[in-house]
């Protein structure tokens, strides 16, 4: 397994410079709410570190694939994974009070003493902010049937027809004048 971390090399602590890093991801799953998925292969990184002067700035892709069930069919779809990364580290503290905000969600993260990032939690953050909310096999999928469970993509069922002459039963016993809404009336329309 490849190891995630970069060690800051001495030359990128002068304002200005930047050095390009690169490896591999490996993940076996990964699990988004209700949906999990699984990464045969590995994902692909590469970042830009740049000192802006105050602090390092990371930024790059991450690609790759993950498979996973769609939303509605729950049939193996597999999910192009094209994840910015980005992290900024500050190289020092800071020291006045005034800039430190507990409160602050957007709060830097600072570069550790040993001059070693770990990119893996930045890596997944990436691809977890990449990935669909939910994910489908085709904008179009039609997903399973509700009643007996056919995946409507490959075959048709005729539950639909028989839940809909259901509820049209169901509404007229509970209103003996619902029959009246199928009447055509239009001929009594046109005579008068």
């Amino acid at each position: 397994m490849q190891s995630t971390r970069i060690t800051i090399p001495h030359e990128l602590f002068a304002t200005a410079e930047s050095s390009t890093f690169s490896g591999t991801l490996e993940m076996e799953r990964l699990e988004l709410g209700p949906d999990e998925y699984r990464f045969d292969q590995p994902l692909a990184w590469q970042v830009d570190v740049t000192n802006t002067g105050d602090g390092l700035l990371v930024a790059g892709r991450i690609t790759g694939t993950g498979t996973t069930s769609c939303g509605r069919c729950l049939d193996d779809v597999d999910v192009a994974i094209d994840g910015d990364v980005e992290e900024y580290f500050l190289l020092q503290p800071p020291e006045d009070d005034a800039e430190k905000d507990d409160d602050d969600p957007d709060e830097f993260e600072i570069l550790p003493d040993d001059h070693v990032i770990d990119m893996e939690p930045i890596l997944q953050a990436a691809v977890v902010l990449d990935l669909p909310t939910v994910p489908l096999c085709s904008e179009s999928c039609k997903g399973l049937c509700p009643d007996c469970g056919a995946n409507l993509n490959a075959e048709s069922c005729e539950c639909a027809a028989a839940r809909e002459q259901a509820n049209r039963e169901f509404d007229q016993l509970k209103n003996p004048f619902s029959v009246l809404q199928e009447l055509d009336l239009s001929e009594h329309d046109e005579e008068g």
